[in-house]
């Protein structure tokens, strides 16, 4: 039995290892830290530890930055759709003379 719980003991004791050297030990650390100074304790404990573990919430401007350039890109697309489709016209039009001037072939 007491193997048994050496066994467990060094998992154990490889997992925290590991998390010290990953450096998510000293990130949790830090955000429960920051929850115990905080004056006025949030309503939701764990909603302010994902805020502060991966910096906060999105900035504004770059939230706004990328819904202008989603927008551009299908504005891009609508275009380039709209041109493809004409080529592909355009080049059925040329398809049928090509055949029409080599009989033989």
């Amino acid at each position: 039995m007491t193997s048994q719980y050496r066994v467990a003991d060094s998992k154990r004791e490889e997992f925290r290892k590991y998390l010290e050297k990953a450096g998510v030990m000293d990130a949790l650390t830090k955000v429960l830290v920051n929850l115990y100074e905080e004056p006025e304790k949030p309503s939701n404990a764990l909603d302010f530890m994902k805020e502060h573990l991966h910096g906060g919430p999105p900035e504004t401007a770059d939230i706004e930055s990328l819904r202008n350039e989603v927008s551009d890109l299908r504005q891009k697309v609508e275009l380039l759709t709209a041109e493809n489709s004409e080529l592909k016209q355009r080049l059925q039009s040329y398809e049928p003379q090509a055949e029409d001037n080599n009989p033989g072939e």
